[in-house]
């Protein structure tokens, strides 16, 4: 039985390519411009310092203990609540040397019990600057190594200049992701860096889905031009990536508003991510596989293609 269809979408997504192209570029150069004029506001996990959990027998006073703090020396010391409004995340920078870190946790715990006797130390965490360093150093070695790998993945897969166009879409996603964290100075520690290795995955799965699309209608519609066969694609596969993107968004939103201030930056650095990894999957990777003049010709075997063109030929 023939297979019965709707009318069909015809959105000319590549045809104001170049715009897009030009768009992307200009906030891949802010981004860039805003990581090294700005930097990121690195998190204790790579800048080492100390990580207190302290719990209050009611709710605690945030600018009280901020003022304590740094009456008491400890400049920089960031105060937030975590979770409820009774327990409270204090993050001290690297002291002085020749403190230890025992002597840190001792001495803030007792100027908060000052003014609060009840308080409860839940948890402690120190953090060395040298280990911080080598966490940095691994984190972007693990982002390079795993564009690395989807660029062999991708080439072996599909096609070599496919594997271009999802590279260039997924350093597209980091880079403006990253670039965002700068400007608005959002805390960046190992959860936002283990959210944008998950961009990069979700950002992936959503190429590989479109470019198998593509390399379908490559070999079904071979009289038609590359941009026609992969606007069609793009269009047959539009709906898949709005159902998911806004059912990812909507997960991940109720985790930025209940998840508190500990999944704050994760939450966000996701939310960048997929609404960031879906344009690209459309106006980066498919755009700069056409841009790279992929065709049938490219998908065929020269075997194959011999084969067809014989029985072509009256």
């Amino acid at each position: 039985m023939p297979r019965t269809e709707g009318k069909a979408l015809d959105i000319n997504f590549l045809g104001p390519r170049k715009f897009f192209f030009a768009l992307s570029a200009l906030l891949i150069i802010a981004s860039l411009s805003a990581i090294f004029t700005r930097g990121l506001n690195f998190g204790i996990d790579f800048t080492g310092g100390v990580l207190l959990e302290v719990g209050y027998p009611q709710a605690a006073e945030l600018e009280t203990i901020r003022a304590t703090l740094q009456g008491s020396g400890y400049d920089g010391a960031l105060v937030q609540s975590f979770g409820t409004a009774t327990d409270v995340l204090v993050r001290l920078p690297p002291q002085a040397e020749g403190m230890d870190g025992s002597e840190i946790r001792d001495t803030v715990l007792a100027l908060l019990r000052q003014d609060q006797p009840a308080v409860d130390l839940r948890r402690v965490e120190f953090v060395g600057p040298q280990v911080g360093a080598e966490l940095a150093e691994q984190g972007a070695l693990a982002l390079l190594f795993a564009l690395l790998m989807i660029l062999a993945y991708v080439s072996i897969r599909f096609q070599w200049k496919f594997s271009l166009g999802a590279v260039a879409a997924l350093a597209h996603d980091v880079i403006i992701t990253v670039g965002i964290f700068a400007v608005f100075q959002i805390p960046f520690d190992l959860a936002v860096l283990a959210a944008i290795l998950a961009v990069i995955g979700y950002s992936l799965n959503d190429t590989i889905v479109i470019f198998d699309r593509i390399r379908e209608n490559f070999l079904r519609m071979r009289r038609e031009t590359s941009e026609r066969v992969m606007n069609v694609s793009l269009n047959q596969t539009l709906a898949r990536t709005i159902v998911t993107g806004i059912t990812t968004l909507l997960v991940l939103g109720a985790l930025l508003i209940v998840g508190g201030d500990a999944l704050y930056g994760f939450s966000i650095a996701l939310i960048i991510g997929i609404i960031v990894g879906t344009y690209s999957s459309i106006y980066i990777a498919s755009a700069t596989a056409l841009a790279m003049n992929v065709s049938t010709i490219d998908l065929l075997p020269p075997q194959k293609e011999e084969d067809e063109t014989l029985k072509e030929l009256p």
